[in-house]
């Protein structure tokens, strides 16, 4: 985390603005709830300040600032874009970035009622992010690889969380995904971290996509989990026929990484249950949600 002595407040973030940013000074900062690597602020009403509070954060939003305004002028959805870059100073030691907000509540505080909606547009958003990217692209650092190279962190997960009868299905589950083929395609550009808190919801559908610190080329399977993830019940058939592009195989990894992040929501669920740091208390119900469907609308 953030160094012990460096408080993130309000007052720090105002300074911060002022110094750096004076045009942009006038406007009302307020903590938003959430987060993991960055500390979010309003900044008005357009514009959020991002504070890097973790050590990889800074890399992080380096990557987001050098890739999403090629990316962001072709999705359909909004995204936050970078419009100002904090410098560290005496103040803050680490790089700092303020980018256009992105109306809307995240999914884990407010629930998708349109689900053929949210399919449809969640299919249009990956189909037309999901193409071949740059040599000069990132790879993935602790995702993006084939589920039988991630079986370490399942079996922590899957251990941790305890899950009585189900644990035979959802170890099916994951060993079917670590039996299917690997990504033949080409590299294709992946938000790698799409789940409830990073999806945003308004009017009952997908109106957002925020958080591409984990953005990198590679297998779509990645962001195909959603799917399950994020969609609620029922939605996912019609999701894979309006993406079009999934094969059996991918659709088997994408399944079992779903089972992953359902799992790692639990836990984070859990730990919030328990006041321990990093725990997220509304991610446990998301996460039982998203297992009930990995294991319910799996088989398309």
């Amino acid at each position: 985390m953030t160094d012990a002595e460096i408080e993130i407040t309000a007052d720090l973030v105002r300074d911060l603005v002022r110094e750096q940013h004076p045009d942009l000074a006038g406007l009302a900062v307020r903590e938003v709830a959430g987060g993991w690597d960055n500390q979010q602020w309003r900044l008005g009403e357009e514009l959020a300040v991002r504070m890097p509070r973790t050590e990889r954060a800074p890399d992080l939003q380096r990557k987001e600032r050098r890739w999403l305004p090629v990316l962001a002028p072709r999705l359909p959805l909004p995204v936050p874009n970078p419009v100002r870059t904090g410098e560290p100073s005496a103040r803050f030691p680490r790089p700092w970035t303020i980018m256009t907000w992105v109306p809307g509540e995240p999914l884990d505080r407010t629930p998708i009622s349109r689900g053929d909606h949210a399919a449809d547009t969640l299919a249009g958003f990956l189909g037309a992010l999901h193409v071949a990217a740059p040599a000069e692209a990132p790879a993935g650092s602790d995702r993006g690889a084939h589920p039988r190279k991630c079986t370490e962190t399942f079996d922590h997960f899957f251990d941790a969380v305890g899950l009585g009868g189900a644990a035979g299905e959802v170890r099916a589950v994951w060993d079917d995904a670590v039996a299917a083929p690997e990504w033949e395609g080409p590299r294709v550009w992946v938000h790698g971290d799409l789940h409830p808190a990073n999806v945003v919801v308004a009017d009952g559908t997908l109106a957002g996509v925020i958080d591409f610190g984990d953005l990198f080329a590679g297998d779509p399977a990645w962001d195909l989990a959603a799917a399950w993830v994020v969609l609620p019940a029922g939605a996912a058939s019609r999701f894979f026929d309006a993406y079009a592009r999934a094969d059996e195989a991918t659709v088997r990894r994408a399944r079992g990484l779903a089972a992953l992040k359902s799992l790692f929501l639990l836990l984070m669920g859990r730990n919030g249950d328990q006041g321990l740091p990093g725990g997220k208390p509304a991610w446990g119900p998301a996460g039982r949600a998203a297992l009930d469907r990995v294991l319910r609308d799996g088989r398309l």
